[in-house]
């Protein structure tokens, strides 16, 4: 009876009937640790993580049963260790085939939401914590995204964009097909006229954009031969950036040639993502407004010995994807050279999932040094989404997002292809003996 008067006592007040759980706390011995990229790293470290975020950092090999009783031990001691890797252009929903034209005939939103599932888990074991993903059926993507923060699918913390906002006729809107389904199919954020996108960027963050995604020029992979040129106009690109930013949703722009570069930057977009014909006017504009560049060079270095005898490359198609990886790494090299910021991209989805990491032996090559890369898929990419103070560093207070490789990636970046294990939020996601 007194039991139960101080059951109700306790809630009538308000108080917890039962102290609350202890978070878990994990111990991780790190044989290298590049805590912070940009910074040298140290051999010999201990991890302390307490829950989902890192609790402190100590030299030398601490005792786990010193820190916690209970608390779970992983030992790396053997491993390089390095914050979780960030790709800030991806498309989770698909892959490019041979039969991705013919999908929209019969793959169902659940199936595309499925299937996504699928390329996360698989983005996830190749390192990449956190992901953009600019381009996909929204209420798939927007599933997706909600089904792994609520822990039910295994993936990388997901920031989504939905449908592109993009002009009738030009990048981002349905091509290819019959009138009938053109008109079927056709996205509700295609817009034309500053009034028309002002509504069509309304309606993309109702229905749970976190970023917005423009297409200001044409596009690689549009069945069409409209070139790669600025699509959107200079008042819809002012329109779409005002109302965005007025939302307080930041917007990334697909854009190839130098016209359409140099529009949106001077509309006040955030981020120009391929950046394929960037001028040295691109470049200044970059600078001066603080935009971020994301260049995605690995479909331009994949793709082309894969298009003969595929039915997806239309000749219209061909042509644009020649020029393009002509030019894509002279943009990185010149923006690099400028200390433009660069974000790490991919494209993912063109390629397959799981390959994201490839793109950094793409960006040394293009003039980048390791280190470099490194920071952009990790301290840089933090600071495009707005997340510093959380993502980005293995530091005190901020999410545990760890991977481990086998050997130094600053003297080989390729080892961040072969991941040896990946933790996010503070829970092992990924182990390879």
């Amino acid at each position: 009876m007194r039991q139960l008067l101080t059951l109700l006592a306790m809630l009538c007040l308000g108080l917890p009937a039962t102290a609350p759980a202890a978070e878990p706390v994990t111990v991780i011995h790190a044989g290298m640790l590049l805590a912070v990229p940009g910074e040298r790293p140290k051999a010999r470290q201990t991890i302390v993580i307490e829950g989902n975020r890192v609790a402190r950092i100590e030299d030398g090999y601490t005792d786990p049963a010193a820190v916690a009783a209970d608390a779970r031990f992983v030992d790396l001691s053997d491993r390089y260790l390095l914050p979780g890797l960030m790709d800030m252009h991806v498309h989770l929903l698909g892959e490019l085939g041979p039969d991705s034209r013919n999908e929209a005939l019969y793959v169902t939103t659940s199936m595309y939401a499925l299937r996504g599932a699928m390329y996360a888990r698989r983005t996830l074991e190749a390192g990449f914590t956190t992901v953009r993903d600019l381009g996909g059926e929204p209420e798939a993507i927007y599933a997706l995204r909600e089904a792994v923060d609520q822990g039910w699918v295994s993936g990388p913390r997901i920031l989504a964009a939905g449908s592109s906002i993009a002009a009738t006729g030009g990048h981002g809107d349905v091509d290819g097909y019959k009138a009938e389904l053109l008109g079927l199919w056709t996205p509700e954020t295609i817009c034309d006229g500053p009034y028309d996108c002002r509504r069509a960027t309304r309606h993309a963050v109702k229905y749970g954009a976190d970023w917005i995604k423009i297409t200001a020029t044409g596009g690689v992979l549009s069945d069409t031969a409209t070139g790669t040129g600025q699509q959107m106009t200079d008042d819809e690109l002012r329109e779409i950036m005002d109302t965005a930013h007025a939302l307080g949703v930041k917007v990334a722009a697909h854009a190839h040639g130098a016209d359409g570069i140099n529009a949106a930057l001077r509309a006040g977009v955030d981020s120009v993502d391929h950046g394929t014909f960037l001028d040295d006017e691109g470049v200044r504009l970059l600078k001066q407004t603080g935009a971020y560049l994301v260049p995605t060079l690995l479909p331009g270095a994949t793709i082309i010995p894969t298009m003969d005898g595929n039915p997806f490359f239309t000749e219209a198609i061909k042509a644009k994807a020649r020029a393009a990886a002509a030019a894509s790494r002279e943009n990185v090299a010149r923006a690099t050279r400028a200390g433009v910021k660069i974000a790490f991209g991919t494209d993912t989805g063109v390629t397959p999932h799981g390959a994201n990491a490839k793109e950094f032996a793409l960006m040394v090559e293009a003039g980048m040094s390791p280190m470099e890369a490194i920071r952009s898929a990790t301290v840089v990419a933090a600071e495009l989404i707005g997340r510093s103070e959380t993502l980005g560093t293995i530091e005190p207070g901020k999410l545990a997002d760890i991977i481990a490789v086998d050997a130094n990636p600053l003297e080989d970046v390729t080892e961040l292809e072969r991941i040896r294990a990946v933790i996010k939020d503070g829970r092992m996601e990924y182990l390879r003996p």
